[in-house]
């Protein structure tokens, strides 16, 4: 089996700046690429910033309002001028690039958290759109459907995952293990010990390569002319520390967790590591029992309003 060089980016966007954050994506790309990486994932919805205002601020009063508008207007299209120049970015590296977007709906007003999935030739392979937003996130971002419960073939394996808490959804991870998952990305907004014991069970059930990452936010990251800039402190105020990590199929820990600064961090995936470890256990094969258990998966597209 192939191999790839891996990075998992720890960035900090540039606060609700769509153009901006993406220009500093599209230079990370180039670095990352530089350092010899054919895959580059970047944290959950990293253009233009995850709306941490969804754990600060009291749903309709306040700034909240000021702040949806905001990120609306500073949301991702796709296909559009974002991912286009995203997509350049990919085919300059000759890298394989997976990135957390705010997606907006060009048809309504209503934000999705996706994860966007960039080929070497610069196109779009594909988008998952989050099922279910946590807790305060609901305010800001619609739910996804099972028709973007996808994998990606690539010359290193098939490449795919989930967002966030996604990863705590025991039949969802199970969908994705069915479709022959060998790398899974898992950008995100939780950190900590607690998560790297997930990205570790993860790796471990379903012996697949593990990258998390999420965005490196502060108070200081917020800039002073924004609504409900009251909300935040200053550089000791961190909204999220990163903890940046790769982890191997026997859920061993092969790079990271980066803490509390920007960086890549990188590791060299060997993909042969994947079958081997499934022959101790396969969760959707010799290992499942499908005469006891079985997972039904709707992956057609919900629309609000159809036509005949």
């Amino acid at each position: 089996m192939p191999s790839v060089r891996a990075a998992a980016v720890q960035a900090t966007p540039v606060f609700l700046d769509r153009e901006v954050t993406v220009e500093k994506a599209c230079s990370l790309i180039k670095e990352a690429a530089a350092g010899g990486a054919g895959l580059i994932v970047f944290p959950e919805a990293f253009v233009p910033t995850y709306p941490d205002w969804v754990w600060r601020a009291p749903a309709w009063d306040g700034p909240s309002g000021e702040l949806h508008e905001r990120l609306l207007d500073q949301s991702v299209e796709i296909p559009g001028p974002s991912t286009e120049a995203l997509g350049k970015a990919a085919k300059r590296a000759k890298s394989f690039v997976a990135i957390g977007v705010n997606e907006r709906d060009p048809g309504g007003s209503t934000i999705y958290n996706t994860l966007v999935y960039l080929g070497p030739d610069g196109r779009v392979l594909g988008k998952h759109r989050k099922l279910m937003p946590t807790g305060g996130e609901r305010l800001e971002w619609g739910m996804g459907d099972g028709s973007d419960l996808q994998v990606h073939e690539t010359p290193f394996g098939r490449l795919g995952g989930l967002i966030c808490w996604e990863n705590y959804m025991p039949l969802a991870r199970t969908a994705l293990y069915a479709k022959g998952v060998d790398i899974w990305v898992a950008p995100t907004w939780d950190q900590g010990e607690e998560w790297l014991a997930t990205l570790k069970h993860i790796a471990k059930e379903g012996r697949v390569y593990v990258i998390g990452c999420a965005p490196l936010l502060r108070g200081s990251d917020v800039p002073d002319d924004l609504p409900g800039r009251e909300l935040w402190g200053g550089g000791d105020d961190w909204m999220n520390e990163g903890w940046a990590t790769i982890v191997d199929p026997h859920g061993e820990v092969i790079a990271g967790p980066l803490k509390k600064e920007e960086g890549i961090v990188y590791a060299d995936l060997d993909l042969s590591n994947v079958r081997r470890n499934r022959l101790e256990f396969d969760p959707v094969g010799h290992y499942a029992r499908p005469d006891v258990f079985r997972l039904l998966v709707d992956e057609s597209m919900k629309r609000s309003v159809t036509s005949e």
